[in-house]
Parts: C-alpha cells; structure tokens; sequence
C-alpha cells in the first residue's frame, strides 16, 4: 500500500516552514527574489525550488479572503510524465512509497514534451537538462520518517501517512469543513497521492491547483506513443 499527502489549506497560515524545511532537507541552494508586492515568494516552483506556498487575494462574497496554498508534485497515481518518458531510468514510481522519481537521466529526455504532459505544471530542468520535483522525501520515508514538509508543519495543515489512512482523514475533514464553507472539495483525489482540500473553486488558489486536462486523459501525442514504442521495440527485434 503506497502513501499519500492530505494537505488541508483551510488550516494553511502560509508560515512557509513547509518550504524551508524542503529547501533544508534537499539542501537546495537560496534563489535571488524580489519584491513583487506579495510575500509569495519565490514566484515559481524551480530546479531548486520544489515547493511554493502559494498566497492570493480574492474577494469572496464581499468579504477580502487570504487562500494559501502549498504547492508541490501531485505523485500522480498514473504520472503522465513518467508514461511520456518510458524510461524507468528516468523517471520511475517507488513501488512502496508511490513517490514519482526523476533520475539525473531525465537530462535525456525531451523537457517540453514532459512538462506539457503534466496536468500540474510542475517538473522543471536545471541548464544542462536535468529535471526535478518534490520527490516526497523518499530517503527520509524509506527509513520510516516523515516528509520534512509535513515534519515541520505548526498547525496540522500537512499530513502524510498510508494512502487509505490519508483518504478517510480527508473525507472526514470535508465533511467538517464544508459546515463552513460549502463549496469545499478535495482536488483529484482519485488520481492523485497529494490531496488537498480547499474551501473554495480551486482556480482561486492557483491556475494549476486542479488538473489542466480532464480525468487525466492523455495527450493524442502521449497516447501515440504509448502505442508505437512497443511497436518500434518489436521491430528492432525484428530487423
């Protein structure tokens, strides 16, 4: 049974210890920023940066609201980056954690094509190609820690457990929640390992919050290669 994140941003203060603690663990190096008129910051998810929490304004019903958000890699349950990639050196799922792995062999694949894959717009690359992501802190996991996200979370917001454990506590949220805040969902949380609740459309949190393409259908170019790769390594064979 592989894991799960439920990350619940209606107890998100966008503290940002979760994204400091990424930084800490992974030991990423600090990125120059700017003031942009926001404490957001930095203003993207990069090569060194695996997680952003993201903050807007929005104006809901007549009332100034504060939406946190906590980005990072869905660890899709089918990751459409690792079907386009097909190359298990690269990019792999963790058969026991359900973590997403990007390998140093990413720097051979084709970046647009993956990252246009990605329903969340999250892989980026480094300058010589290199792709990475959140990789759930697979190392810490495998010896029976928690991600330093969700170590370092103050307010309950981050939680990170089996994956059946972590759809029961979401859906026990949702319905507490939603005496508050009608209109609160779970994003995706059939095709992903990191569920999150808000309390709102979830656009208002972030253009990529929800997935950009529905139930995850695959691109007609992903979809066409997932056919004719097995069909080119038969002919290899052949001729």
């Amino acid at each position: 049974m592989s894991n799960s994140f439920f990350i619940d941003t209606t107890l998100c203060t966008a503290c940002r210890a979760c994204q400091v603690a990424c930084k800490q663990w992974h030991d990423l190096p600090a990125e120059i920023t700017q003031n942009r008129g926001t404490y957001e910051n930095p203003p993207d998810v990069s090569f060194n940066t695996y997680k952003v929490v993201r903050m807007r304004e929005n104006v809901i019903d007549g009332k100034l609201n504060w939406l946190f958000f906590p980005e990072q890699c869905r660890h899709c349950i089918e990751p459409p980056c690792q079907d386009i990639a097909g190359d298990e050196n690269a990019i792999y799922t963790d058969a026991k954690t359900g973590a997403v792995i990007y390998t140093a062999n990413t720097k051979y694949l084709n970046f647009e094509e993956i990252r246009e894959a990605c329903p969340y717009n999250i892989p980026r690359k480094s300058s010589d190609g290199t792709m990475a992501k959140c990789d759930m802190c697979n190392d810490r996991v495998h010896n029976g820690l928690l991600p330093a996200c969700v170590q370092t979370c103050p307010t309950g917001a981050m939680n990170f457990g089996k994956r059946e454990e972590m759809l029961d506590l979401a859906q026990k949220r949702l319905l507490e929640v939603k005496a508050k805040y009608p209109k609160a969902e779970l994003i995706d949380p059939n095709d992903v390992r990191v569920i999150y609740l808000v309390a709102y459309e979830p656009t208002l949190y972030h253009e990529f919050a929800i997935a950009s393409n529905a139930a995850f259908d695959m691109t007609r170019q992903v979809a066409l290669r997932k056919i004719f790769r097995p069909l080119k390594n038969i002919a290899s064979h052949l001729f």
